[in-house]
């Protein structure tokens, strides 16, 4: 449990409603450890999908800060989330990325774990000793259309309203029947909440992003609202509603227990996110054509997807240190989709890929003049009201005891 930041009351009567973060927000350690224990540790976190780990025994790990998650398939067939962290004397219990475990067994004294997270053994520890109370630490899942979220703390905004709202939305693209085809990891110098800040508006958007803003309409709401009446017929033509929903701000049942739907049109000549406009995967779902549109869904604080009709990307900002970043981007299709025959990755991946850069550049550029002690927060453009959402949430976060 970290400590609170001793100021902190006074550095957060200090940001003005309407107006960018203070300097130390994005710069103190002591606010970045408090970040971790009071936002990471204590929200839903989307750590990947259920088709990477297929069979009982698949397992990969899920880093932020100075935590380590083991996402695993146990031998009933149940996705569980353990803290990576011997109960023994706290070596990191696995060390391998992702792999096919029988059972966890520490490397420093051996110590060795069901995938259950039950101890087996704990070697020449006693006739007293009970192995029961020993087990690793268990954080909470939720499988929810074959996304699987994590939260490590015990008190977890509670997320059953939002999901039950936004399931039906979600169910034509049929998120269970996808699969991850790529991963990618873009470390920026930066700290974790200007990555979201800079990913929850698009006021950045026509000046950032040459290739986004050719097929994107979010750039500018005058032109998304014009299309918006034709895009909403195709849709419904095609099987996808047409209803917005918004639980963010006041509408929020908590603090991180929210979710977002909205589809918005593309370009006319772009069927997806493309770099010619056409497309680049087998439809999703029941989709039974293109309707020209994206989809953005968020759920909680910190969980991000972009959803085209052939393919979805989801986004995550991954806290390392104060300043340290990663902008984590992973590109689902169709599970039945075949490499070379349905989809080529370096087309699949473009958009993204330059985008991304394009945001590591000026999140970079962004977090290098927040460090000036002469920065002064300015005014929030209306282009940018999503962040004053998450403002909202994330002072009611760290406030908490």
């Amino acid at each position: 449990m970290t400590s609170r930041p001793g100021d902190l009351n006074d550095l957060m009567s200090k940001h003005r409603p309407g107006y960018a973060l203070p300097r130390e927000f994005y710069t103190s350690q002591a606010m970045f450890d408090h970040d971790i224990d009071k936002v990471w540790n204590r929200n839903w976190i989307w750590v990947g999908h259920e088709s990477q780990i297929p069979e009982p025994g698949d397992y990969f790990l899920f880093d932020y800060g100075t935590e380590s998650l083991i996402i695993v398939r146990d031998r009933q067939g149940d996705i569980r989330a353990h803290l990576n962290v011997c109960r023994h004397r706290g070596s990191r219990v696995c060390t391998e990325g992702a792999g096919k475990a029988r059972v966890f067994v520490c490397p420093y004294h051996a110590w060795t774990y069901e995938l259950s997270g039950e101890l087996r053994a704990g070697r020449d520890m006693g006739a007293d000793f009970d192995p029961a109370k020993w087990g690793l630490l268990a954080a909470q899942v939720i499988v929810f259309q074959g996304m699987i979220l994590v939260c490590p703390g015990d008190d977890a905004p509670p997320l059953a309203t939002a999901l039950e709202q936004l399931a039906p939305l979600t169910a034509p693209f049929a998120f269970e029947d996808l699969k991850v085809v790529h991963e990618a990891r873009y470390p920026v110098p930066a700290n974790w909440k200007l990555a979201v800040e800079n990913y929850l508006e698009c006021y950045h958007c026509a000046p950032a992003h040459q290739e986004y803003a050719r097929s994107h309409t979010l750039k500018s709401p005058q032109q998304m609202a014009a299309l918006m009446p034709a895009l909403q017929e195709r849709s419904a033509a095609v099987g996808l509603p047409t209803v917005e929903l918004n639980m963010t701000g006041p509408d929020a049942i908590a603090p991180g227990a929210d979710a977002y739907y909205r589809r918005y049109p593309l370009f006319e000549g772009y069927k997806t996110g493309s770099r010619d406009g056409e497309p680049l995967a087998p439809l999703l779902g029941s989709l039974t054509g293109f309707d020209g549109g994206a989809t953005d869904v968020s759920i909680g604080i910190l969980n991000f997807f972009l959803v085209y009709s052939d393919h979805a990307v989801g986004y995550r900002f991954v806290p390392r240190n104060v300043q340290e970043t990663d902008i984590h981007v992973v590109w689902m299709v169709r599970k039945d989709a075949e490499e070379g025959r349905d989809y080529n990755t370096d087309d699949l991946t473009w958009l993204w890929h330059v985008t991304s850069q394009d945001d590591e550049r000026i999140i970079r550029h962004n977090q290098a003049g927040v460090n000036s002690h002469f920065f002064r927060p300015g005014p929030l453009a209306e282009m940018e009201w999503a962040i004053n959402d998450f403002y909202d949430y994330y002072k009611k976060m760290i406030a908490t005891a």
